[in-house]
C-alpha cells in the first residue's frame, strides 16, 4: 500500500493542493517536507502529537522532515481557529519554548545522521527589513482574498489586528525560504492550517516559477466535533511534568467507545489489519481497544516502562478494590492529620481530585466519591491514621481514583 492511500485510510487526509501529485510525491520520491510549530507554551500537547506521529510517519518511508520552530511567527501568533489575539509572549520565553520543543521532538524524530533538520524561522524573520519584504512578498497577495480565508474571516467580528494579517505572510515567506535553502517541496499541517499553506504554495510559485505542494490533515475531535486534548485540569500535555505518564493513559483509555478506533488509525502506528480486529468488539470489550489504545499512545511519548506501569495500574483499579504501587499517589504528612485522622475533603484536593473543598462536598452529596471501594455518604467523613498506613484508594466516579498514604 501506497503512503499516500494510507493516510486515506486511516483518517488523516484533509485537503491536497494536487491530490495526484502529492501521492506521486509521496509515493515514488523522497521528498522534503515541513511542519511548523508555533512555540506557545513550554511543553507540546496532544494537538502536536498528531503531526508529530504523521512525520514519524514520513521519515520512516524514507521522506525528510523539516521542523520549523516560530521564532519569528512566534512573536505575533496565529489567529487561526482563535476568537481573541493570542497573548504576546517575550523573545525569551519564545526561546525557551523552543528549546523544551526540541527536546522532546528529538525523543520522537530521528534527528541522527541529518536525517531531520530543525530551524527556526526567528532566524530570517527577525532580520527582515519590513519595506522590502512588503515589496518582496506583500505585493503578491491580495486583501481581499486573505479577508475571504477562513483563518481571517472568523476574526473580523471581533476584531482582528494588522499585527496578525501579518502572519500569513510570514507562514508562507517560511515556504519559500525552506524551498531555496532546502529544496521542501512540501508543507504539512492541520486543516486549520490551509490558508496559510496555500499562501506559501502560491508564493513559491509566483517568486520562483516552481511547484510545490500542500497537504492538510484532520484534526483530532471527537464524534461530537470537539476538539481532543483538553480535560478538567487543562490541555494534556507531552510533558510528564505537566501531565503524568499515568494520567496520559487514563485520557485515552476514557475517551468516547465512539472514537476509540479513528484514535488507533490517526495516532498509532498499529497495521490497519489489527486495528480491524479491535473493530469487532462490541459493549463492554470495546474497554479491551481502549486499553490498547492508551498503552499504544503512552509508550511512542513516554516508553514502554512507563506505559506498561500506567496499564498494570488502570488493570488493578478496575479490578475490585485491586491496589497498584502505579496508581497515582501522595503521601499524607502529620501535619495534615488531626487527633489520628485526616478528613475525606482534605485528601480530595490534596490528591487534586477536586479544586476545593466546596467542589469535594458537591462530589460527596452527589455520591460520587469511595473510600476503598465504600460510598462516602457524610461531608465530614475522615481516614484514621491506620488506614493510611495500609494505603487508602479514593475513586472519583468510575475513572479517576488516588491512592494516599502516610509519608514515612
Amino acid at each position: 500500500m501506497g503512503l499516500y492511500k494510507e493516510f486515506l485510510d486511516r483518517g488523516l487526509i484533509a485537503q491536497a493542493t494536487d491530490p495526484e501529485a502529492v501521492e506521486k510525491l509521496l509515493d515514488n520520491e523522497k521528498v522534503t517536507f515541513y511542519i511548523g510549530f508555533d512555540p506557545t507554551a513550554d511543553s507540546l500537547h496532544v494537538g502536536h502529537f498528531l503531526q508529530m506521529k504523521i512525520m514519524a510517519h514520513m521519515q520512516q518511508h524514507g521522506h525528510h522532515p523539516i521542523a520549523i520552530f516560530g521564532g519569528g511567527t512566534g512573536m505575533i501568533g496565529d489567529p487561526s481557529g482563535k476568537s481573541d489575539m493570542r497573548k504576546m509572549l517575550t523573545k525569551e520565553t519564545i526561546a525557551h519554548n523552543i528549546d523544551c520543543f526540541k527536546k522532546q521532538m528529538g525523543k520522537f524524530i530521528d534527528t541522527s545522521d541529518g536525517k531531520a533538520t530543525f530551524v527556526n524561522n526567528g532566524d530570517w524573520l527577525l532580520n527582515l527589513n519590513y519595506v522590502d519584504f512588503l515589496r518582496e512578498v506583500g505585493v503578491h497577495f491580495s486583501v481581499n482574498r486573505m479577508l475571504a480565508a477562513e483563518c481571517y474571516k472568523s476574526r473580523l467580528e471581533k476584531g482582528l489586528t494588522f499585527l496578525e494579517l501579518n502572519y500569513m505572510l510570514m507562514q508562507s515567506y517560511d515556504f519559500y525560504k525552506l524551498y531555496k535553502d532546502y529544496g521542501c517541496k512540501l508543507e504539512l499541517g492541520g486543516d486549520d492550517q490551509w490558508s496559510n499553506i496555500i499562501g506559501g504554495v502560491e508564493l513559491v510559485r509566483r517568486k520562483e516559477g516552481a511547484e510545490v505542494y500542500g497537504l492538510t490533515f484532520n484534526l483530532l475531535t471527537n464524534s461530537e466535533g470537539k476538539k481532543m486534548g483538553k480535560t478538567e485540569k487543562g490541555a494534556v500535555w507531552l510533558d510528564p511534568e505537566k501531565t503524568p505518564p499515568y494520567d496520559f493513559f487514563q485520557y485515552w483509555r476514557n475517551i468516547g467507545d465512539a472514537d476509540v478506533i479513528k484514535c488507533m488509525k490517526m495516532l498509532t502506528f498499529m497495521s490497519l489489519e489489527e486495528i480491524a480486529e479491535y473493530e469487532k468488539l462490541e459493549g463492554s470489550d470495546i474497554n479491551k481497544a481502549k486499553e490498547k489504545l492508551a498503552y499504544e499512545v503512552t509508550k511512542l511519548i513516554h516508553g514502554e516502562e512507563e506505559a506498561g506501569k500506567a496499564l498494570e495500574a488502570a488493570k488493578a483499579v478496575f479490578g475490585a478494590g485491586a491496589v497498584s504501587e502505579n496508581m497515582p499517589t501522595t503521601e499524607v504528612t502529620a501535619d495534615m492529620l488531626t487527633d489520628g485522622k485526616v478528613s475525606v475533603l482534605d485528601l480530595l484536593v490534596a490528591g487534586k481530585l477536586a479544586p476545593s473543598k466546596g467542589e469535594g462536598r458537591r462530589l460527596v452529596q452527589q455520591g460520587g466519591i469511595t473510600v476503598n471501594d465504600v460510598k462516602v455518604t457524610e461531608i465530614g467523613a475522615a481516614v484514621s491514621e491506620a488506614e493510611l498506613s495500609d494505603g487508602v484508594v479514593i475513586k472519583k466516579g468510575k475513572k479517576a481514583f488516588h491512592r494516599f498514604v502516610l509519608a514515612k
